[in-house]
C-alpha cells in the first residue's frame, strides 16, 4: 500500500531590494556630468575662463607696466596690483553668477522636477554642482596667475604663509559664492530672465569692490557698502597675498583685516545655507 507524500514547503523568496549608492558618490557622478556639460558650452567655457584674462590684459595694457605706488617709494605694476581683483572676480563669476543663472534655467526646463521625482537624494544634485564649480575656479585661476607670471611678469609669492591666506580665502570665498548662488537662483522668476537679474548684480558688485579701481580711492559711502558684500573682503585678502606689505596702508582699516575677511564669508556660508534650504525650489513658479 502506497503511502502519500505530503507537498514540499513552498518556499517564499523576498525581492531583492536594490541597494541605491551613497550620496557622496551619486555627487561624485553628477560632478563629473555637470564638468562634461559645462565643457560643451564652449562659449560658456570662452566666456568664465578667458574673462579675468582679458580684463587683467587690458588694465595692464592701459595703465602700462609704471607701476602703482603703495608705499614710500615702492610700487608694483599694475598687472601686479590688478591680479588679485581678477582673481576675485573670477571666483565670483564661476561660482556665484555660473550657479544662480544655470540652476534657475534647469528649474525653468523642468529638469529640477525630473530629478526630484528620482531616487537621488537632493544633496548628491548640489554635490555635483558645487564639485564643478570648484574644479571651474580651479582651472580658472590656475590659467590667470600662469598668464599674469608669463605674459606680465606678475611676481608670485615666494613665501608658504602667502599661500596658506591664499588656500582659505580662496576656499571660503568659492563655498559662500557657490552657497549664494544656489540661494539667489530663486530670485529670478523663469530661466529666461535670469542672466537679467544675476548678471547686473556682478557687475556692480565687481565695480564698488575694488576689482576695477583703488578700493581707497573710491567714496566713503560706497567703501562701506561694498564692506556689506562678500567681493570686497575676497578681492581684499587676495590683495594681502600679491602685494607687499606696505600696500595695507591703502586700504581704509590700513591693515589686511584677515580676521574679518574671514568672518564676512563664514557668515555668509551659513546665512546662504540657511536662506537657500528655506527658498530653494525644485518647481517654476506656475508649476505648484
Amino acid at each position: 500500500m502506497s503511502t502519500a507524500t505530503r507537498p514540499a514547503a513552498a518556499t517564499t523568496r523576498r525581492p531583492a531590494t536594490a541597494t541605491l549608492p551613497s550620496a557622496l558618490r551619486l555627487g561624485l557622478a553628477r560632478t563629473s556630468l555637470e564638468i562634461r556639460e559645462f565643457f560643451r558650452e564652449r562659449d560658456a567655457v570662452v566666456f568664465v575662463f578667458a574673462y579675468p584674462i582679458i580684463m587683467l590684459a587690458i588694465f595692464a595694457t592701459v595703465f602700462g607696466q609704471d607701476g602703482a605706488r603703495v608705499g614710500p617709494g615702492e610700487g608694483v605694476p599694475f598687472a601686479q596690483y590688478f591680479l588679485p581683483g581678477m582673481v576675485a572676480t573670477g571666483v565670483l563669476l564661476s561660482s556665484f553668477q555660473n550657479l544662480a543663472i544655470s540652476i534657475s534655467v534647469e528649474r525653468d526646463e523642468g529638469r529640477l522636477k525630473r530629478l526630484r521625482a528620482t531616487p537621488m537624494p537632493a544633496s548628491a544634485y548640489f554635490l555635483g554642482k558645487v564639485g564643478s564649480m570648484l574644479v571651474t575656479c580651479v582651472v580658472q585661476t590656475a590659467l590667470l596667475l600662469a598668464v599674469g607670471a608669463v605674459l606680465f611678469d606678475v611676481t608670485l609669492p615666494d613665501d608658504p604663509g602667502r599661500w596658506w591666506t591664499f588656500a582659505w580665502v580662496f576656499a571660503l570665498g568659492t563655498g559662500s559664492g557657490a552657497i549664494c548662488g544656489v540661494a539667489f537662483s530663486s530670485i529670478p522668476r523663469s530661466g529666461r530672465s535670469a542672466s537679467a537679474v544675476v548678471i547686473p548684480v556682478a557687475i556692480v558688485l565687481q565695480f564698488i569692490s575694488g576689482v576695477f579701481f583703488t578700493f581707497g580711492d573710491l567714496p566713503a559711502w560706497m567703501q562701506q557698502v561694498a564692506s556689506l558684500f562678500p567681493l570686497k573682503w575676497m578681492a581684499q585678502g587676495m590683495r594681502s597675498v600679491f602685494l607687499p606689505d606696505a600696500a595695507a596702508a591703502l586700504e581704509p582699516s590700513g591693515s589686511w583685516q584677515h580676521g574679518a575677511t574671514a568672518a564676512v564669508l563664514v557668515a555668509y556660508l551659513v546665512v546662504g545655507l540657511v536662506v537657500g534650504v528655506r527658498t530653494f525650489r525644485w518647481r517654476r513658479r506656475d508649476d505648484g
